[in-house]
């Protein structure tokens, strides 16, 4: 431990930590723009300067460790001054159109810059007139309004490992793009959103569809469409962050209800698909593994149907087809819980309720930006013989909806979903959080080979925040191997484990491998409210297993609208109708730079 002093307060703090978290432990604030506790520290914007008491000095307390002794000032008139000036400078070079902006009231430039009391331009404007970048139809990049603070590219490159942007340019030409300057669309990127949710002004954002919907909503005559909508389990934990609730809360039954009150005419829960993911999923698991075990697991990994490897997260599935194409066998063929939605939507409902699918608006909200583009990826994502879920919006897209509706959602009565897509079962919920498609499937692979229920539904290994987890259950004789891995930069070293057991004839490490592309999982997806951190992240978590362990059912297979499902109309799990409907198929996507 390090004794030292900020502001004359004595902290004690763990070797290694910096000025920035000592002056945290002594609830001293430090104003960051470049810093975030997701990323190195890498002193780019200048404005956490402190001083050395004694000495002229000046260190970015982000970056500079504390020493024994060491005694920091980190506010008086001078250092004032110097941040004020840092932040007029990067002023001038951003636009003042903050009332268009995506961020207006939730940037952190906006906010130092009312906290320092600028009213005033103290430079000349230095804008570059750079175009905007709308080429991936989930996020727009616009680098007139970037203040060069780097999170994007260490996010991208660093938490991500998909180094689709870089720096650009020297000295005042330095800007933020794609890397070799090709449009965001062409380049490796996987929609994943994180640069988006960790860039501290509006220089990258969710492409908002919001319009859409609401014009969908609001039609009337012959044009008028019956507007569906589902929602996924991260956006119910997360939203009320945008409504000053604190993180964690789960506000489930009150959203349906903010539903309504906006003017959709049937509400179903993505809950209820996931259920159906793991019916298809689980299936699908336990028929490959059957195999491999007749036929051996080293001959399996060759002919790689072992491992079999989610394929929820539609981040991963493009990141999968870029860089891992040669693990296109081992991906699970089901669809994502909002696509298995959009199709049931269109099918079954539709007959059900006597309505024309082409009078159908199917809307979804997820905590991704990347299911924007899942909406579309391929003619799969067709099933029904329209687009399945027409459009996708995120949870930041979901919290202006219903503030410009003019709903107060925190005293919101509470109301249920519509059946029979609505009701569902814990491990649905679990979907949200890392671990918990894997925890989900084994609770009901257990069932589907053994045909008994489990005794203890939990399976705490493959929860928690670490970016890899490992566990291995015990099925009728066999130990099934499983790993889970969050955040796209862990995920190299998994699979290339699988590869060298593959190369070397040997049989695979593990039998089933969960992937998020997002730390935390869906919890902290791209499209989740600003600011999330891994206490934030956990907080959402730890609300996704108590809304699972208060369900009725708490296993897949044990949802009687499941059920209900498969005897009116998929006939059995893994059927051909089932497979039409709910299931697809990859390809390579070469990357621009081969």
């Amino acid at each position: 431990m390090i004794n030292c002093k900020i502001n004359g307060i004595a902290v004690q703090v763990a070797e290694g930590a910096t000025v920035l978290d000592a002056a945290k432990k002594a609830n001293v604030k430090i104003p960051t723009l470049c810093y975030n506790p997701d990323l190195s520290p890498w002193a780019a914007c200048g404005i956490c300067v402190v001083r050395v008491e004694g000495s002229n000095k000046m260190l970015r307390s982000c970056c500079t460790p504390v020493a024994e002794g060491m005694s920091i000032v980190t506010n008086d008139a001078e250092l004032v001054e110097i941040r004020k000036t840092v932040i007029e400078l990067i002023l001038s070079t951003h636009p003042d159109d903050c009332l268009q902006c995506p961020r207006n009231q939730d940037c952190e430039l906006q906010t130092l810059a009312q906290e320092f009391g600028i009213r005033k331009q103290s430079f000349p404007k230095r804008l570059r007139d750079l175009p905007v970048d709308d080429t991936t139809g989930a996020i727009i990049l616009n680098p007139e309004k970037c203040v060069r603070c780097g999170r994007c590219v260490t996010v991208c490159q660093q938490m991500q490992n998909v180094w689709a942007i870089e720096f650009l340019g020297r000295g005042e030409s330095t800007r933020i793009a794609p890397a070799a300057d090709v449009a965001l669309g062409e380049s490796p990127c996987i929609r994943c959103g994180q640069c988006s949710a960790h860039c501290p002004v509006g220089a990258i954002y969710e492409n908002d569809q919001t319009k859409e919907v609401w014009d969908a909503l609001m039609k009337t005559g012959p044009d008028a469409k019956t507007c569906v909508v589902q929602i996924a389990p991260a956006v119910r934990v997360a939203l009320g962050e945008a409504f000053g609730l604190p993180a964690g809360t789960d506000l489930t039954k009150k959203i349906y209800t903010a539903f309504r009150r906006m003017g959709f005419d049937a509400i179903f829960d993505t809950n209820f698909s996931a259920d159906l993911t793991i019916l298809e999923e689980g299936t699908e698991f336990v028929k490959r593994l059957t195999g491999a075990l007749q036929g051996g697991l080293a001959a399996a990994t060759k002919e790689r149907s072992m491992p079999l490897i989610t394929s929820c997260c539609p981040a991963w599935v493009d990141y999968m087809e870029k860089y891992y194409p040669d693990m296109v066998p081992n991906f699970s063929t089901a669809k994502s819980p909002q696509q298995m939605m959009g199709a049931m939507i269109k099918t079954f409902w539709a007959g059900k309720a006597g309505i024309d699918p082409a009078k159908i608006f199917s809307v979804s909200i997820m905590p991704c930006t990347a299911k924007k583009y899942e909406t579309h990826r391929d003619e799969t994502m067709y099933s029904s013989g329209f687009q399945d879920v027409d459009v996708s919006i995120t949870t930041r897209e979901l919290a202006r909806m219903i503030k410009q509706a003019g709903i107060d959602l925190v005293n919101l009565p509470e109301s249920e979903p519509d059946s029979p897509m609505g009701p569902y079962t814990g491990a649905g919920v679990i979907f949200g959080a890392t671990g918990g498609v894997m925890e989900a499937a084994l609770r009901s692979a257990y069932f589907l080979v053994t045909g008994e229920e489990l005794k203890d539904v939990n399976f705490t290994a493959v929860r928690g925040i670490s970016g890899i987890k490992e566990a291995s259950v015990h099925i009728k004789g066999v130990d099934v191997r499983v790993a889970v891995a969050h955040q796209m930069g862990n995920i190299q070293q998994v699979l290339d484990q699988v590869r060298a057991a593959r190369e070397s004839g040997k049989e695979t490490p593990w039998h089933f491998i969960e992937v998020m592309a997002c730390r935390g999982g869906c919890i902290g997806g791209g499209g989740q409210p600003y600011g999330a951190t891994d206490e934030i992240r956990t907080k959402r978590i730890r609300a996704i297993y108590d809304h699972d362990e208060n369900t009725e059912y708490r296993c897949s297979h044990q949802n009687p609208y499941i059920k209900q499902v498969y005897a009116e109309f998929l006939d059995a799990p893994g059927s051909h109708k089932a497979h039409k409907l709910l299931h697809t198929h990859y390809v390579e996507r070469p990357l621009f730079m081969k």
